[in-house]
């Protein structure tokens, strides 16, 4: 069985994946409260019993659900038996909220970034076990990049989630020149800086970088903040963040437009 955990503000969204799935699947495998518990049956009973029978608990992550005790209640207890490999545990971002601590080594399905029917297919991927769309299912990144606008300035704050980060080394990626661009690191005295135009990702990607980096890790609470200004008034933005995370090898990290609240 398919246990779609969810909060019920949520569902405009929520109902159109458990749709798509009882069409695929039967309505009896798919363990959604608005068909599986009735009216009259006790709620934690059926959500004990579909908990029970499913074989694929998917949680949506949001805003809404996090703040959920009923499924809080309902994702733990099944995080519990997927560590006990009596279940598969598939996270789905629905909105720019982080994930829980608990699921900082879970894979997730990005709904979010990638939209309804990528999601869908990521799911029916996993349930039929040939999950080959891989592209979109993403692993958790602690290292979180919030960028927004400050009068003249784009800011883009680096906040170390949940942990300490050993490196604070970080590429910022433009299609602008990057001579045209100054870049300050907020509150630092000793710093290396780097910047190259036409640089080439690993993906064959094409874009400009400017390098910034402290010797000292990024704490929680204390992020890595860079303030960037054009020199001639030239629009420009900040399309790719990529953290230092060994010596040499950099990696994407999630970006939030706006923030940090």
């Amino acid at each position: 069985m398919i246990f779609l955990s969810h909060n019920s503000n949520d569902k405009p969204v929520v109902e159109q994946v458990a749709l798509k799935l009882k069409n695929i699947y039967g309505q009896d495998k798919v363990f959604y409260d608005s068909w599986s518990i009735q009216p009259g049956e006790g709620i934690v009973d059926k959500m004990d019993e579909g908990l029970t029978n499913c074989r694929y608990f998917f949680f949506f992550v949001s805003g809404n659900s996090l703040k959920s005790n009923m499924v809080k209640l309902e994702w733990q207890n099944a995080l519990f038996k997927a560590a006990q490999n009596r279940i598969q545990f598939i996270p789905i971002r629905m909105d720019n909220s982080l994930m829980p601590a608990l699921l900082t080594q879970s894979l997730y399905i990005d709904l979010f970034s990638h939209g309804l029917d990528v999601a869908v297919r990521q799911i029916v991927d996993v349930v039929n076990g040939n999950n080959t769309y891989r592209e979109p299912l993403k692993m958790f990144s602690n290292m979180v990049a919030y960028k927004y606008r400050d009068g003249d300035k784009l800011v883009v704050e680096c906040h170390a989630e949940h942990f300490f980060e050993p490196i604070s080394s970080f590429l910022f990626c433009t299609q602008q020149n990057v001579n045209s661009i100054s870049a300050h690191i907020r509150k630092a005295t000793l710093y290396r800086t780097n910047e190259m135009n036409d640089f080439r990702l690993e993906n064959g990607y094409k874009t400009n970088v400017i390098m910034r980096s402290i010797p000292n890790g990024t704490v929680p609470g204390f992020p890595f903040i860079v303030e960037f200004k054009s020199k001639n008034n030239t629009p420009f933005d900040i399309e790719i963040v990529m953290h230092e995370k060994s010596q040499g090898m950099y990696y994407p990290i999630p970006i939030i437009n706006g923030r940090k609240e």
